[in-house]
């Protein structure tokens, strides 16, 4: 059911207990844990820092399983994998409960929180047009200005097929009343991202949906570079069509406000309260997760960079990765 990661990574992902600690009685012993993530290799970071907490409470940590979400679920679920840090929620929710939901996973607390999505241009359009909604691409001359294939429509650089962001897009397309004048891009993000900054750069119109933490924000900068649109209101599709996606701020981007959490196979969780209570209390600030997608986009993104950078956070923050330990141990006595 899971699709292997790349090779070249798993020997930089496979994790070992200290040396120190194998000596001793430590709740994992013995147990083999198993991770996995999306296909964004951008998620290896908080993943990697996941599985090294498992290894000092003495879980056998297996080299990190890359799969689609929906596979990644399903796969916790039946107990093929251990656990995915990566769960959007509540973005992934429909994911969640398709694969059984409560009665399959545990999920307690959120590992990263504030995590935004939604649309933006570039910000010279913006000011030039006083474009502040999406809304306004009804319009067939405004959308025209993002017409990349002279087709005289909008080209929106969108979402990967099975992320659950391009269902939210697509919903949006039909909500606001854009299927006529927008065109929303499919495939691999990285590439077709690349191609809109390709465009920012030559000094022309783009239009994108992107999400935080990514390192796109770094090149984009929003308010600087480029400016976020609002929507008219609220839709989302599915059993969230009452939500309210407007922020504290006032602001409605047309997206919830989400938090990465770590699911786990409900069995394992109950038969393993060490990393259980790891899973719940694990909190890793959005920006470092921004800082370290930056270096992964400048260069630095092979599999033993991402391995540096998971090391040098946990060592430069060791005392709050202790009590994290601390309590997860506390937990198994």
């Amino acid at each position: 059911m899971i699709v292997s990661w790349k090779r070249n990574l798993a020997a930089a992902c496979l994790v070992a207990a200290p040396f120190w600690a194998q000596a001793g009685t430590l709740p994992g012993q013995g147990i083999q844990v198993q991770g996995v993530q999306g296909a964004v290799a951008e998620e290896t970071f908080q993943t990697l820092i996941v599985n090294k907490a498992l290894a000092e409470l003495g879980y056998e940590v297996q080299p990190i399983k890359e799969v689609d979400y929906n596979v990644g679920y399903a796969s916790v679920a039946s107990g093929d994998a251990t656990y995915l840090a990566v769960a959007w929620m509540p973005l992934h929710i429909d994911k969640y409960n398709k694969a059984g939901g409560d009665a399959k996973f545990y999920m307690k607390g959120n590992y990263i929180t504030g995590a935004a999505q939604g649309y933006l241009i570039d910000k010279k359009t913006a000011d030039k047009y006083k474009i502040t909604n999406i809304e306004q691409l009804k319009d067939p001359k405004i959308a025209a200005l993002f017409d990349a294939n002279n087709d005289g429509k909008a080209d929106l650089t969108g979402c990967n097929p099975g992320w659950g962001c391009e269902l939210v897009i697509e919903h949006h397309l039909d909500a606001y009343e854009l299927r006529d004048s927008v065109t929303h891009n499919r495939g691999n993000y990285a590439a077709i991202i690349a191609d809109s900054i390709a465009r920012y750069k030559q000094g022309e119109p783009i239009l994108y949906y992107t999400w935080t933490p990514y390192w796109l924000s770094g090149v984009l900068v929003p308010g600087k570079d480029v400016t976020w649109l609002e929507v008219p209101f609220s839709s989302l599709p599915g059993a969230r069509g009452d939500v309210d996606t407007k922020l504290t701020n006032g602001k409605n981007y047309g997206f919830e406000m989400n938090a990465m959490r770590i699911v786990a196979n409900k069995q394992f969780a109950q038969d393993n309260p060490a990393a259980a209570k790891l899973f719940e209390v694990m909190a890793l600030p959005i920006n470092a997760v921004n800082t370290q997608n930056r270096m992964m986009y400048e260069g630095q993104n092979k599999p033993a960079d991402v391995e540096a950078h998971a090391d040098a956070w946990i060592k430069a923050n060791r005392a709050l990765f202790d009590t994290w330990i601390v309590v997860a141990k506390k937990a198994a006595q």
